[in-house]
């Protein structure tokens, strides 16, 4: 009986419902869906955006085409803005289908091990109100406690991701995501196996010469899901008016990316943005690299930017795709580069003053020589090397703003 109350008292908490019909046991997995009310509203909501989309999204009329030619191009580009407009729409109009659409699932932990660390964690003074696991993608899982202190104040949740681990065999880590401290309240945590590789990085940089700031801007983006993702930015031109471009794009990029977006749709919808500007002068590039830890893949969104290259320990791959930088065009089709990698792999990010400061015809060539000379480990040392040595090539002059990022991939030895 004490199974069947828990999972009950598990059902009025998180609003679940079983997933199985007559017959099926205590074990089998549970499901969360978002409410039919609040499902209607959602997809409701994204019947009514797709619609604006459509109707600012209507062609460029024939019967436009009438009266001087200043007014037929203020036609235009009120036209092509209301478009950006209806393309955004339609994006928020797919997160909203797909979020209404979805369906969590939820296993109870058995009983044996549940009742092993609910009592594991009330010896270090940690109540238990839930636990279960949650299907991640493959053979992954997760577990997911609502806990709090029974007296303490407060205690780090990376000391049960300890007990976890001991408990079921597996190397546990804490979300980034989840709360760091348990304490006296009550908080849900989120508890992940890790990843098979890890990542550092290390990075370098230059200032244009006679000026304060770098228009270059850089971010690195750790989720729960063993994913980091790197984004480099080269604002046009330099100093103050170029850092704000480059700040800007990323400012946006990391909200799109929170907000669910996927990185494609995230590029587009950057895009979108500084074309609807209209400002001649300010097209930023984009670089993004998407890292998967657990299946030790990478992915690469080009946009205007440098070339990046892959040192393997006996080759050095360049990475490099022809697209204009941002709001050139009105759509940019990306087209994503996809590499698998090995441990002891280093990657390397960017920005065009390194590879124009070589000043050599084929300075991508030069480039691949110069990382592949390199002997050191330490990816912030790799990065730093390059830069000093770019600038020696270069007279020691400093002609554009420069950014070099280098992250290296390494197999976890806490699972290997």
């Amino acid at each position: 009986m004490e199974g069947i109350s828990e999972k009950n008292r598990v059902f009025r908490r998180w609003g679940l419902k079983s997933s199985g019909g007559k017959g099926r046991t205590k074990q089998d997995a549970w499901t969360l869906e978002v409410p039919d009310l609040c499902k209607r509203r959602l997809l409701g909501y994204a019947e009514t955006f797709q619609e604006l989309a459509r109707s600012l999204g209507e062609e460029f009329e024939a019967e436009m085409i009438q009266g001087d030619r200043q007014s037929l191009l203020d036609a235009r580009t009120r036209q092509e803005n209301r478009q950006v407009i209806g393309n955004n729409l339609s994006e928020v109009a797919q997160i909203m289908t797909q979020v209404a659409d979805e369906v969590f699932v939820y296993e109870p932990v058995e009983e044996k091990k549940r009742k092993e660390l609910v009592h594991i964690l009330r010896d270090e003074g940690i109540v238990v109100r839930d636990i279960f696991y949650i299907p991640q993608t493959g053979d992954r899982r997760a577990l997911g406690l609502t806990m709090h202190m029974e007296k303490r104040d407060k205690r780090p949740a990376s000391d049960v991701a300890d007990m976890l681990s001991a408990v079921f065999g597996l190397s546990m880590q804490i979300s980034v995501n989840s709360p760091y401290f348990i304490e006296k309240n009550v908080h849900s945590f989120l508890f992940v196996e890790e990843p098979r590789y890890i990542v550092l990085s290390g990075f370098a940089r230059a200032v244009k010469e006679n000026e304060v700031v770098s228009g270059d801007n850089y971010s690195i983006i750790e989720s729960e899901k063993g994913k980091v993702t790197i984004l480099l930015s080269d604002g046009t031109g330099s100093g103050e008016e170029a850092r704000r471009g480059s700040e800007c794009v990323l400012d946006l990029t990391e909200k799109l990316l929170e907000a669910g977006y996927g990185t494609q749709a995230a590029v587009k919808m950057v895009n979108a943005a500084f074309f609807a500007r209209g400002e001649e002068q300010n097209h930023p590039t984009l670089d993004i690299c998407d890292l998967d830890l657990y299946g030790g893949s990478c992915c690469f969104y080009k946009v205007g930017g440098a070339a990046s290259f892959l040192k393997r320990a006996d080759r050095v791959e360049q990475i490099g795709v022809g697209n204009l930088p941002l709001g050139v065009f009105q759509n940019v089709e990306v087209q994503p580069c996809r590499k698998r990698l090995q441990d002891g792999d280093y990657l390397v990010l960017m920005t065009d003053g390194v590879l124009d400061a070589l000043g050599a015809h084929n300075y991508e060539e030069a480039m691949e020589d110069a990382i592949f000379a390199m002997r050191e480990q330490n990816p912030g040392e790799i990065a730093e090397k390059l830069l000093q040595l770019v600038i020696r090539l270069s007279g020691g002059r400093i002609m554009d703003d420069m950014t070099i990022i280098v992250a290296g991939l390494w197999e976890n030895s806490v699972i290997a």
